[in-house]
């Protein structure tokens, strides 16, 4: 999943306007009076061991073996939390106030960015999903059972699943939203990726059948899907918002913008979307959510590009956007980390960092020149300096990238890896030895970003500022509108040279940064890169259930991937937030799955 940093402004005098009106019309708790919510449900706070969770993805459930949620009640250690936390005094506003971004769009069929997913994974669901322990747990399904040659899927649908509007989900919604986001009309750049899986979809996708083989209604609650090969992952696919339910009444009735005012079947449902006008988009509790934890925020604002720091927004308020109120969370980035980690500060028993499932690198677009020569993009590793980026922009935090896979990632590692270390005198040597034989005789290089003409931060800028002290290469950065950045990327011909951007994992396993991001047949391979090595070890890989097996391919696949300096992988992103100690059980996710339906406030 594609993520990216944007910011622009609106103003002040709009967004106290609307908020205003919108108290009146929404009974937002923080203007005017809310309803005390009844506290049913609840989560553990522990993160849980996940290094078993890669394992479990490649060997269990087991072929013929049927898995059942035990029960929709917390188990025996939440039931310990929720003892814990009913000690305290819930507030009588459950309102959670966050900062927000504007997302590319918020239908799940064509979502593919971390900004998008930020509130796609609230609103709607599918037949699985994490908990926030990183267990991969039935959703919509209730239980699930894998033949005996691994092809065949059989769910079982919870009986209460309903839409927010309390109408039952039904198999048949599961066949025709799939049925939707493999048509081509749809124009989905992820249903290749995360459904290709499923028998006929990709015929479909192409136009050549009318639906897809491989989905099957066998009665009202039971949907049965039949893959292509056996593969270990595929259930951990199906907790992606490609493979979300739709309501298709409430679809078709919407028209191009119907995500604006969605039926969903999340924890939370879409109460405002109003990132330009508004400033701000708001979640609101979904009363008929189906399993626990049922929510017990009665609504999360997001102010979308405020007019006002984030920082001042936490510490001093939101005046005068909304008097007497301050975020209740928000991420900070490195200007902030000595304050906000010094012990002498109290911030620092607010400070919260988890280091996410995800990497921030410089793609090639290896059909462009010069990069269509490797040793040019070998030579760009070697004469970038990441380790003392990193140091400077974000003063030793953030772990540098000397491969694909986060370091972090369960059940993977990769110890051996050889890396580009800095070295610009074997640079040019390389420069030397390629099809241009010179600095000189490169084309002009322009690295293309995400941005609407403001800074372009300390990190892009010091990578600009680095090739051209050791290579003597100018490269000029351009930025594009983060819709149009990704419009421009997922295209057949993607128009940028070089290229910046992020990719935060949908699922724990080296599979869905190694497949998805170089095998030469995928659609999110932005930079066409093509070894046939590669694309063996990583069809090997996909078709194994040994962990072991597993993990030797891709670590054999991650080398040659670098060897051929498909990218420029420069850090392991972490996401640092502060938030207010009146907030129980914020956990940041390393990757995005649902997060606020465990949330809860207490008096203070």
């Amino acid at each position: 999943m594609v993520c990216m940093l944007s910011n622009n402004k609106i103003k002040i005098l709009i967004i106290l306007f609307v908020l205003i009106n919108l108290a009146c019309g929404l009974n937002i708790p923080f203007i005017g009076d809310g309803d005390t919510p009844s506290k049913s449900g609840g989560s553990s706070t522990e993160q849980g061991d996940t290094s078993e969770i890669i394992a479990e993805s490649t060997q269990k459930p087991t072929p013929s073996e049927t898995v059942e949620l035990e029960s929709t009640q917390p188990d025996e250690e939440s039931s310990v939390e929720n003892d814990v936390v009913s000690s305290e005094k819930l507030a009588k506003d459950q309102v959670f106030i966050t900062l927000g971004s504007e997302p590319p769009t918020l239908d799940p069929h064509l979502s593919g960015d971390a900004t998008s997913a930020e509130y796609v994974v609230e609103i709607f669901s599918g037949l699985m999903a994490y908990d926030q322990a990183l267990n991969l747990i039935p959703d919509v399904a209730e239980s699930y059972e894998i033949s005996d040659d691994g092809l065949v899927y059989t769910f079982k649908l919870r009986p209460n699943a309903v839409f927010e509007d309390g109408k039952p989900i039904r198999a048949e919604d599961f066949k025709w939203s799939y049925e939707r986001a493999c048509d081509p009309a749809t124009r989905s750049h992820t249903a290749d990726t995360y459904m290709g899986d499923i028998v006929g979809c990709r015929e479909k996708l192409q136009g050549q059948a009318t639906e897809i083989m491989g989905v099957t209604v066998v009665d009202e609650q039971t949907l049965q899907l039949t893959i292509d090969e056996p593969k270990g992952f595929f259930l951990a696919k199906m907790t992606y918002p490609t493979a979300y339910v739709l309501d298709q009444e409430a679809v078709e009735r919407g028209g191009a913008t119907w995500y604006t005012n969605p039926n969903g079947s999340g924890p939370f449902k879409l109460a405002e979307y109003s990132p330009n006008d508004a400033g701000m988009i708001i979640l609101e509790r979904n009363e008929n959510f189906y399993r626990q934890p049922v929510p017990v925020l009665e609504r999360v604002i997001y102010l979308v590009n405020a007019p006002i720091n984030g920082m001042t927004g936490y510490e001093q308020g939101l005046e005068p956007i909304a008097p007497g109120v301050t975020f209740d969370a928000i991420q900070i980035g490195s200007a902030n980390l000595n304050r906000a980690t010094d012990p002498n500060n109290p911030l620092s028993k607010e400070f919260e960092t988890i280091n996410e499932y995800s990497i921030f690198y410089i793609g090639f677009n290896v059909s462009k020149p010069p990069f269509d020569d490797p040793k040019i993009r070998q030579a760009f590793n070697l004469a970038l300096d990441k380790k003392r980026i990193v140091k400077l922009a974000f003063q030793g935090t953030v772990p540098v990238a000397n491969g694909i896979v986060p370091p972090n990632m369960p059940g993977y590692e990769n110890p051996d890896l050889s890396d580009y270390e800095f070295n610009p005198e074997r640079a040019f040597e390389l420069i030397a030895d390629s099809s241009y034989g010179d600095v000189s005789e490169l084309p002009e290089i322009t690295l293309h970003v995400s941005g609407v003409g403001g800074a372009v931060g300390p990190v892009l800028e010091s990578i600009a500022e680095s090739y051209k002290v050791n290579l003597g290469v100018e490269v000029a950065i351009e930025q594009s509108p983060w819709a149009e950045f990704l419009q421009d990327l997922n295209g057949s011909e993607p128009s940028y040279q070089l290229y910046q951007l992020g990719w935060v994992a949908d699922y724990p396993d080296p599979q869905n940064f190694l497949e998805i991001l170089f095998h030469s047949e995928s659609s999110q391979n932005h930079g066409g890169y093509s070894n046939v090595e590669v694309d063996n070890l990583l069809n090997e890989a996909k078709a194994s259930r040994d962990p072991q097996t597993r993990l030797v391919l891709y670590q054999q696949a991650e080398q040659k991937i670098l060897d051929d300096a498909a990218w420029v992988p420069i850090y392991f992103s972490v996401e640092n937030w502060l938030v207010k100690p009146y907030i129980r059980n914020f956990q940041p996710p390393p990757m995005k799955i649902p997060k606020w339906q465990y949330v809860s406030i207490v008096e203070h």
